[in-house]
């Protein structure tokens, strides 16, 4: 062999290295690329539900002590309706219940901004701004099951809007949640919903993907699943977005970014993140929290449903007998007709409704739904 052809064939060689080299380089950089829009390998958790290990010490199942129904408040700044809240209180025994309140960072809950001593100083100090929409909405409802998680005590949690009454007294609420060990979550397939992102995908199949009302209420095992989640919400805040409304300075740029998901999360993340730790076995599939619903048009968007709000005149005893009459709920998509049961006992669907206007809480009160009351006595109260 001559000294020319080893030569070339050394070269040759080399080369053949150097494109081996560069192709794994691009396969690498491909795959980090890919990974920018995932979570790193650090940030994944196993689904199953016998594998999750909580990061808190957990609460024994067996709970020895008196079981508490934490009520966790999402508000925008105050309690509009802390007048008939109170009432409904005042006729607990404080063993039974406790207070959560996620409001407007810095707002604080004191005698000048609630007519209710139950809810001094229950907001929590970590609170932060939720936009409708997004994902800051799931983070407060998980900061809220997060502090009231701290308390051995508190076994059933239901959030609550600014907005939501009891339509029960408070020893009718409290054995009813107390008596199922479920949780109530409203979650179904929807066939036709185009909000699921593609994306999402290998992190959330789009065969565990749910909808359903945001207002749940949880037993302790499953409120520790939503409060210690990371990578399933780490893919919601990152993919599930809402649309931006239109805008007519935008133009044609419109089409382009309504073309995007709309995504909103608290509609969609507690019934998948469930769905996935194959949790679904546990629930009954509804939502104790009635919401009326109209189909409008705003200017701000396109067809949609809205819920509609109670005012004086429709939260007569017609109305709430027609809501507390209600004993199953049917689910078109799924073609289910879910009966209303707790621990196998068919009860009334709803424990709570909304949204109520002031007055409409102030007639509940007087006509008795609650407990009995003299409207009069808030009328020129502060704050």
């Amino acid at each position: 062999m001559t000294k020319n052809s080893m030569s070339v064939r050394n070269v040759l060689w080399l080369w053949w290295k150097l494109v081996v080299v560069v192709s794994l380089t691009l396969c690498v950089l491909a795959f980090l690329k890919l990974q920018s829009y995932s979570l790193s390998d650090s940030e994944q958790l196993s689904f199953s539900s016998t594998s999750s290990i909580s990061r808190r010490s957990r609460a024994v199942d067996d709970y020895i002590g008196n079981p508490k129904v934490a009520f966790l408040f999402l508000v925008r700044r105050d309690l509009p309706l802390d007048f008939l809240w109170g009432s409904f209180f005042e006729n607990a025994d404080t063993g039974n219940f406790s207070i959560y309140i996620h409001s407007e960072p810095g707002f604080v809950f004191d005698e000048s901004t609630t007519r209710s001593s139950f809810f001094y100083d229950r907001q929590l100090t970590n609170s932060i701004k939720v936009a409708w929409g997004e994902s800051s909405m799931i983070r407060a409802e998980k900061l809220l099951l997060g502090a009231a998680l701290d308390d051995p005590a508190n076994q059933r949690f239901v959030l609550l809007s600014d907005s939501c009454v009891p339509l029960y007294n408070f020893s009718f609420i409290y054995n009813y949640l107390i008596a199922s060990p479920r949780s109530f979550v409203d979650s179904f397939l929807d066939k036709k919903d185009g909000r699921y992102n593609p994306k999402m995908s290998p992190y959330i199949p789009m065969s565990k993907w749910r909808k359903g009302s945001q207002w749940i209420t949880l037993i302790r095992k499953h409120a520790e699943v939503v409060a210690d989640d990371d990578a399933v919400f780490r893919v919601f805040k990152m993919f599930c977005k809402r649309r931006p409304p239109l805008e007519d300075s935008k133009g044609k740029k419109n089409m382009k970014l309504q073309k995007q998901h709309n995504c909103i999360p608290d509609e969609h993340y507690v019934q998948t993140l469930l769905a996935m730790h194959d949790l679904e076995g546990e629930l009954e599939r509804r939502t104790i929290t009635y919401t009326e619903w109209n189909e409008s048009v705003t200017n701000m968007e396109k067809k949609g449903w809205h819920p509609i709000t109670f005012s004086y005149a429709v939260a007569g005893p017609v109305q709430i007998k027609r809501i507390k009459d209600i004993r199953n709920v049917y689910y078109a998509s799924e073609y289910r007709t879910e009966w209303c049961r707790s621990n196998s006992t068919l009860v009334p669907c709803f424990l709570f409704a909304r949204k109520f206007s002031r007055g409409a809480a102030m007639r509940l009160l007087s006509e008795g739904v609650v407990s009995q009351f003299n409207a009069a006595s808030i009328m020129y109260s502060t704050p």
